[in-house]
C-alpha cells in the first residue's frame, strides 16, 4: 500500500529510527549477525588499508558490507517464516535455506575479491 504522508526530513528520521531499530534487534536475536559485524569491524578497517585505489578500497569494503545487509533480510524471511509457519513445512524450509544459501553466496565473494586483490598485492 503506498504512503499517504509527505516525503521530507521527518519521514527521513522516521526511517532512520526503524533502520537503527531493526540493526538492534539483530544484534540481539541472531549470533551470526554479531559474528559478521565483529568480523567486519576487523576486515573493514584492514580491507580500507591494504586496498590500492578507490575501486579495490570499495571492493573490500563493499563485500563485507553485502554479508551484513543478506544476513538482515535472512534473519527477516526466518522470523517470517516462523511466525507464519511455526510447525516444520517443507516451502519454510526452502525457504530458510535459500537465505542461508545467498548470505553463502556473499561471503564466497568476499573470499573471491580478498583474494584477488590480496593475491594480486601480495605475489
Amino acid at each position: 500500500m503506498p504512503s499517504t504522508e509527505p516525503r521530507g526530513p521527518r519521514q527521513i528520521v522516521r526511517a532512520l529510527r526503524w533502520s537503527w531499530k531493526g540493526l538492534r534487534a539483530a544484534w540481539s536475536y541472531e549470533a551470526s549477525f554479531r559474528l559478521e559485524v565483529l568480523i567486519c569491524l576487523v576486515l573493514l578497517p584492514a580491507g580500507l588499508w591494504l586496498g590500492r585505489g578507490a575501486v579495490e578500497k570499495a571492493l573490500l569494503a563493499g563485500s563485507l558490507l553485502l554479508v551484513l545487509a543478506m544476513e538482515l533480510i535472512n534473519s527477516a524471511v526466518e522470523a517470517v517464516v516462523d511466525k507464519v509457519s511455526p510447525e516444520f513445512h517443507e516451502l519454510a524450509g526452502r525457504a530458510k535455506d535459500m537465505g542461508s544459501a545467498a548470505v553463502f553466496l556473499l561471503l564466497a565473494n568476499v573470499a573471491l575479491c580478498w583474494g584477488l586483490i590480496l593475491w594480486q598485492r601480495f605475489a
